[in-house]
């Protein structure tokens, strides 16, 4: 390599311009677990993305681009990679992280997009700075949108700042009728928060979340009849995971007035940088697991301070599956799993939203867990067969009880079926529905019926344990 291009950056008419040696493209080949067929995966496919070389022989980029990998390993959003080969970083120079850019500064988007074989450059400015919801790990953490598009490909290539450090990772476009070139970055905040987490505990354990829901308070009326005086202000709490900490000390209707001495405004935002303000989960954010934080709460006219130390938090239906291979149990033909976003997005794809049943929408945006191993378990199709004729059309429906019993998750479902000795196996579901069985001659039918579709088990590998 010549001096130039020795150094991370080069001068260019005024504007410092990142070095390009740094930009990789990342080849993954994927094979997708199959959550409508658990007991399978889908067709294997590839897929190139951008990614970039940061200090101690890594390479970043982000999680979708790499899900599913056969050699890779993926964090949520944000993948961490290496290469064994050492000519592979011969003459590289990493990249250099920046501070959080301001409003209307200029960044630089790079990448490998498809189209072409050769590195591509979007320049654009940032147009706002707030919590997004990322979509990868069903997260919302800060992030950085820019008038700038992130065409497929080049997701996890790096976002430059005008002297050349990279202040984001580009990670996901804007797809609207009424919107054109808007991109989305994950801001140095996070990432560094990803790669600290990661040297610090020698694995991901992820951004910790106040168990909480909570309420503005905007209206004064609502505020006086919470017994709040006019200086103060804060947010209610509405509900409190009762699986978290924060349920053995929060109360429902506690107003949180601060969060480790930073005050909280009535619509639940705090100051941030230069007159803008910010939702106050900006906070939570740079805690990491096993981190404690004071919470200053109003409780019946009277301020009361907690020490609250944060622990990973586990929704009723998970975002994903972290790499493992979905849970299935049949008998008779009739196939049991649990529910998650991977499963909703296989079974109606990527409008799930829509598509999916209410009951399951209603679960996933608002109940929480009662216990650490709660889960939704469903009927997700039936193997038609004798054994199991006019049961043929329930799909995708909660399984509540079996033979009085309540369900509590899909391996006690399970094991209450296998060591079953009743005349009847008898499953109560959503919607008031029941569907019974013969124990004797449905435990034989699931024999045939397996053979039948090439099915190498009854239960996946976890129930057996």
């Amino acid at each position: 390599m010549d001096t130039d291009t020795e150094e991370n950056v080069v001068a260019m008419g005024g504007r410092v311009v990142p070095a390009m040696d740094a930009v990789v493209k990342v080849f993954c080949t994927h094979t997708e677990p199959n959550f409508s067929l658990p007991w399978q995966r889908k067709r294997q496919f590839s897929s190139s993305s951008s990614g970039f070389v940061i200090s101690g022989r890594r390479v970043l980029t982000n999680a979708h681009s790499v899900e599913h990998y056969t050699q890779l390993w993926n964090y949520l959003y944000i993948a961490l990679l290496t290469v064994e080969d050492d000519e592979f970083w011969l003459d590289v120079s990493p990249v250099e992280f920046g501070e959080l850019p301001a409003l209307q500064d200029a960044v630089t988007v790079v990448g490998y997009p498809i189209g072409g074989d050769t590195i591509s450059v979007t320049s654009g400015v940032v147009s706002r700075i707030e919590i997004l919801s990322y979509v990868h790990g069903s997260t919302e953490l800060l992030g950085l949108q820019i008038d700038a598009a992130i065409n497929s490909g080049n997701s996890g290539g790096p976002a430059f700042n005008d002297k050349g450090n990279c202040v984001g990772i580009a990670f996901q476009s804007l797809k609207h009728d009424d919107a054109e070139n808007i991109g989305y970055v994950i801001p140095t905040p996070v990432i560094m928060h990803f790669i600290q987490d990661y040297e610090k505990n020698g694995s991901y354990t992820g951004f910790p979340i106040l168990g909480v829901e909570w309420q503005k308070m905007e209206n004064p009326d609502l505020r006086k009849s919470m017994g709040m005086k006019d200086n103060q202000k804060g947010v209610r709490i509405r509900r409190i995971d009762p699986t978290g900490p924060e349920h053995k000390v929060l109360k429902p209707s506690d107003i949180i007035l601060s969060f480790d001495g930073v005050d909280i405004a009535n619509d639940g935002t705090v100051p941030f940088r230069h007159g803008e303000r910010i939702g106050f989960s900006y906070l939570v954010s740079h805690k990491y697991t096993g981190d404690t934080a004071q919470i200053k709460v109003l409780r019946e006219s009277k301020i009361l301070k907690f020490n609250i130390k944060f622990e990973s938090h586990r929704k009723l239906i998970p975002a994903h599956n972290k790499g493992r291979p979905p849970s299935y149990y049949i008998v008779a033909g009739l196939v049991f799993t649990t529910v998650s976003v991977p499963y909703l997005r296989s079974e109606y794809g990527k409008e799930y939203g829509y598509e999916a049943p209410v009951k399951l929408l209603d679960k996933l945006l608002h109940e929480m867990p009662k216990s650490q191993d709660e889960q939704i378990v469903v009927v997700s199709q039936v193997l038609v067969a004798d054994i199991n004729i006019g049961y043929e059309e329930i799909v995708n429906t909660q399984v509540l009880a079996f033979n009085g019993q309540q369900v509590k998750n899909l391996k006690s479902l399970a094991k209450m079926v296998e060591s079953c000795t009743d005349d009847y196996l008898k499953f109560e579901l959503e919607y008031q529905q029941i569907m019974v069985l013969q124990t004797k001659t449905a435990k034989a039918a699931t024999v045939d019926i397996l053979l039948t579709h090439c099915i190498p088990s009854a239960m996946s590998d976890d129930l057996k344990a």
